[in-house]
């Protein structure tokens, strides 16, 4: 028996170990029409993704993962904190419908992430006074549950919270103006054995500094390192991950565990989300996470979720257009680009979405005849771009190259494969017409799509088609 229990520890070792250093994903389900969850999951095994990281409990993705040897981070929006934080009851019928059910059918639910970015500064201080609270009565509600010690709670957090003033990790300290919440948090999250996950972005501090130096998002060395005494940092990952910990460090809480819970490069809509950067920065990331060699001050296995696994086109493009472009792989399942997820150097493939069924062979596109100073055209486009997905339509973006008639057609289509190929969504006041003939070109790495059918009835059928009440919403597209 002692030799048994001696063999399981390793067992159990090694499998901490393999899965810390293995690469996780966020599945995000914002998406006009959702691959069945069946897929996904079948996705994820032949690909070796061990875990995933939800938004949301959605009953469909949950139910998908029963039995699936997939770990599971399950997200609580933002628009529930209120009511988590003002009754212990509520957190635990949220446990128990959420939580507890599922992992007594067999899914293998390992953290709670309560809200999402709730200190983001663009929310004004809406989620400050009950995150913390909601985080107390979740994390109570697992308990009453039995399950506080095999499910913990975290807050995913942007990184944000924390910064440096000299720009140097070991200066790294909390957010001044949210200090004392933060220790408060930190404070419950160790006394609870709980990780603290941050979201970290390079793509967005290069999308909003021109001035940011690319290599330095990148791992395969920088132009303009950050030394800091003995230690030089050659990409902002380590750099941002070491400023939280020194954060950690100087308000007693060293020795938390830290997770990434979204980190990533987006394909589309931004002159620097394309494939070639998106592929030579999730490589190298997964390279680094796979080579459990850590960051300068905390070395080992380091806990990450590549953000994301499917593009999803519901998502708001307030931050920018290349915020529904983050997924490794295309709306219906197919790989953008060779990645190997195992972290090897070799030019291996994502595994795509098998079984996935398409609509028709048919396009929308401006009518031949249509001539382009016609008086619907403005307004249709602006229509279409508004109730659809144009955000690959831009300067230097996937469909940069496209002339007047290519991105007139390009949203025509949008709009008429979100509602599934409807005739009604087809017509733009005579001036479109449906076509078998693909628009899209095979030198352009413009795509014209076909969507998928769902398995779930979250298409936009009830769309009324009538133009008379339509608002002439202005669109980022230059198409004349």
């Amino acid at each position: 028996m002692e030799v048994r229990y001696e063999a399981l520890f390793v067992l159990s070792f090694l499998c901490l170990v393999m899965c810390a250093s293995a690469i996780g994903v966020n599945w995000g389900i914002q998406a006009s029409h959702q691959l069945p969850p069946s897929i996904v999951v079948q996705m994820l095994k032949e690909n070796g993704i061990q875990k995933v990281k939800l938004f949301e409990a959605d009953d469909g993705v949950l139910e998908a993962l029963k039995k699936s040897g997939i770990q599971v981070m399950v997200g609580i929006p933002n628009d529930l904190l209120n009511g988590l934080a003002g009754s212990e009851k509520t957190a635990e019928n949220w446990v128990s419908k959420n939580v507890s059910k599922y992992v007594n059918d067999g899914v293998d639910v390992r953290y709670v992430a309560v809200g999402n970015e709730p200190f983001l500064q663009t929310y004004n201080g809406t989620y400050l006074n009950i995150t913390y609270p909601a985080l107390q009565n979740v994390q109570a509600a697992l308990i009453k549950a039995g399950l506080g010690n095999q499910v913990k709670v975290t807050i995913p957090l942007n990184a944000d919270v924390y910064a440096s003033a000299s720009g140097k990790p070991s200066d790294g300290d909390f957010r001044s103006d949210i200090h004392g919440l933060m220790v408060q948090i930190v404070s419950f999250l160790n006394d609870n054995n709980a990780p603290f996950t941050v979201n970290i972005y390079p793509f967005i501090s290069l999308y909003n500094d021109p001035n940011f130096p690319l290599d330095y998002a990148f791992f395969q060395g920088s132009a303009s390192p950050v030394v800091d005494g003995s230690i030089t940092y050659m990409n902002v990952l380590d750099a941002n991950h070491d400023t939280l910990l020194s954060a950690l460090r100087k308000n007693g809480f060293g020795n938390l565990s830290i997770i990434v819970g979204e980190i990533g490069w987006p394909t589309d809509g931004d002159m620097n989300a394309n494939i070639q950067y998106a592929r030579q920065f999730n490589q190298g990331l997964v390279n680094h996470v796979s080579s459990s060699q850590g960051t300068p001050l905390r070395p080992g296995p380091l806990d990450a979720y590549l953000f994301s696994l499917i593009d999803e086109d519901l998502k708001s493009v307030l931050p920018g257009n290349f915020e529904r472009h983050w997924g490794i792989f295309y709306y219906d399942g197919t790989p953008k680009y060779q990645l190997s997820l195992s972290g090897s150097n070799t030019s291996a493939s994502l595994v795509g979405a098998k079984g996935v069924k398409y609509l028709d062979r048919k396009w929308c596109v401006l009518k031949p005849s249509v001539g382009l100073d016609n008086q619907n055209i403005a307004a249709s486009v602006s229509y279409a771009c508004a109730n659809a997905d144009c955000s690959s339509l831009g300067y230097k973006t996937s469909c940069g190259d496209l002339d007047a008639r290519g991105n007139i057609s390009y949203a025509f289509n949008s709009y008429y494969q979100k509602n599934d190929q409807d005739q009604r969504a087809c017509d733009f006041n005579n001036i479109a017409t449906v076509t078998t003939e693909n628009p899209s070109n095979s030198s352009s790495s413009c795509r014209f799509n076909i969507m998928i059918e769902e398995s779930l009835a979250t298409s936009l059928r009830s769309i009324r088609y009538s133009w008379g009440w339509v608002a002439f919403i202005p669109v980022l597209v230059i198409f004349l």
